[in-house]
């Protein structure tokens, strides 16, 4: 990183800080997720040295695992798992940066969890001073230059596991190549999801040396969800029957607007069917609409607590339960693909056997591309479209079973990945 844009980034992460103090009096105001970002590091250094301070056991190694949000913390998951189970003389710490990952990060089996610090000259010493990690593994691409590159100059071995770069990255463009080549390059070993991602990140700055193709650990993760679910739980086993179900996961507005009116179309052609759907964000703001649509169309609402086999719409209201819900579904909609946000995980239920439909903006989707390619998902462009793309599976038996078959398939093959990458996080920690 050249000397003006490394001073424009550390007086960006200096303003950052200042803004965290501002950002503290103003987030229980508000749900606003930046705010809530930057107030969440008010005190992060005296959290980190507190914990260190009573916890940090000098003799045994320790891994440092980020990853920004939940997704990519679904692939950092079963790495920590493994290395738990493997190597429980390893102190594991865990961070992230979105606030939306909290509750993920609360759920796993670490020593330290919090979020990362600003990027730092004084908050990644800060950190690396307290914490003294053996190794730092970042997450799919979330590598970042600061930390990287002082925690390279202190002999830290760095490394990045389902390491993945789609043809549109903004990581490609040449200002986040300027920033971010120096902490590429400062890489021990990373792992990619497949070869086209491990010349792509060549191109950013990786060398070709430390580059292994390990796969990528969300399908070891959703598989084993898949297999793990409690179908004679409280919530399954009240919704579970002979009603042809849509289980639509992730939704923004964006995304109902085109899905809402294309299941009314679809219950003209299959009456009975029911669509379970659990928007991204289940705020009172998000959920009200939805619950007016229903009521509009003289459709049978409930919430997820209190819905019975007989709802026709059930709206899920909470976090943390998409994954089991996808058991229920003969078909399932992907939500993000109306939105600029990008796609979110069509793998969870494509575990289930559930074939799985998505809107336009799935180029983006390494999962999506695939699913399409081998059969197993289709792209929708509207509501006529997708409708029609509904009523085909929920109508055709056999065609619905093929079209799941093939999705399941695709997540077994790419089963291993977190085994090639606990492997490759080893040898950093060696």
């Amino acid at each position: 990183m050249n000397q003006a844009l490394r001073l424009g980034y550390e007086a960006a992460a200096q303003l950052a800080r200042v803004t965290a103090v501002l950002a503290a009096q103003l987030a229980w105001r508000t749900d606003a997720k930046p705010l809530r970002a930057l107030s969440a590091r008010r005190g992060i250094r005296r959290r980190y040295q507190a914990w260190a301070a009573r916890n940090r056991q000098s003799e045994r190694p320790l891994l440092w695992v980020h990853a920004p949000s939940v997704g990519e913390g679904l692939q950092a998951r079963p790495v920590l798992e493994l290395m738990r189970q493997r190597h429980p003389e390893v102190q594991l710490a865990y961070t992230h940066y979105s606030p939306s990952a909290q509750s993920f990060a609360d759920g796993l089996d670490v020593d330290f969890r919090d979020y990362l610090p600003f990027d730092s000259a004084g908050d990644a010493r800060a950190s690396l001073d307290a914490l003294r990690p053996t190794a730092i593994v970042f997450s799919k691409l979330d590598v970042w230059p600061v930390l990287a590159q002082l925690a390279h100059s202190r002999g830290v071995r760095l490394g990045l596991v389902s390491a993945t770069l789609s043809a549109t990255s903004s990581r490609r463009s040449p200002l986040a190549a300027a920033l971010l080549r120096d902490a590429y390059a400062a890489l021990d070993a990373v792992g990619a999801v497949d070869a086209v991602d491990a010349g792509r990140l060549v191109d950013l700055g990786v060398r070709a040396d430390v580059i292994l193709v390990t796969g990528d650990t969300r399908y070891d993760q959703v598989w084993q969800r898949a297999q793990r679910v409690d179908r004679d739980g409280p919530v399954l086993s009240r919704l579970r029957g002979g009603r042809p179900t849509i289980v639509a996961g992730s939704t923004w507005p964006a995304d109902e607007e085109v899905l809402l009116p294309a299941f009314v179309a679809a219950r003209r052609i299959v009456p009975d069917a029911r669509l379970v759907i659990a928007p991204h964000e289940p705020t009172t703001a998000h959920l009200r609409p939805i619950e007016r649509w229903s009521s509009s169309e003289r459709l049978r609402l409930a919430r997820l607590d209190s819905a019975a086999h007989e709802s026709d719409v059930i709206l899920v209201d909470r976090v943390g339960v998409l994954g089991d819900l996808y058991a229920l579904a003969d078909v399932a909609f992907v939500g993000g693909g109306f939105h600029d946000a990008g796609l979110h995980s069509v793998l969870e239920p494509a575990a289930f056997g559930a074939p799985v439909v998505f809107g336009p903006q799935h180029t983006g989707s390494r999962d999506a591309l695939l699913l399409a390619e081998q059969a197993g998902g289709r792209a929708a462009r509207d509501v006529a479209s997708l409708s029609s793309v509904l009523v085909e599976w929920l109508g055709d038996h056999r065609a619905r079973g093929e079209a799941g078959r093939r999705a399941r398939a695709l997540v077994q093959n790419g089963l291993g990945a977190a085994d090639r990458s606990l492997s490759l996080v080893e040898s950093l920690l060696r």
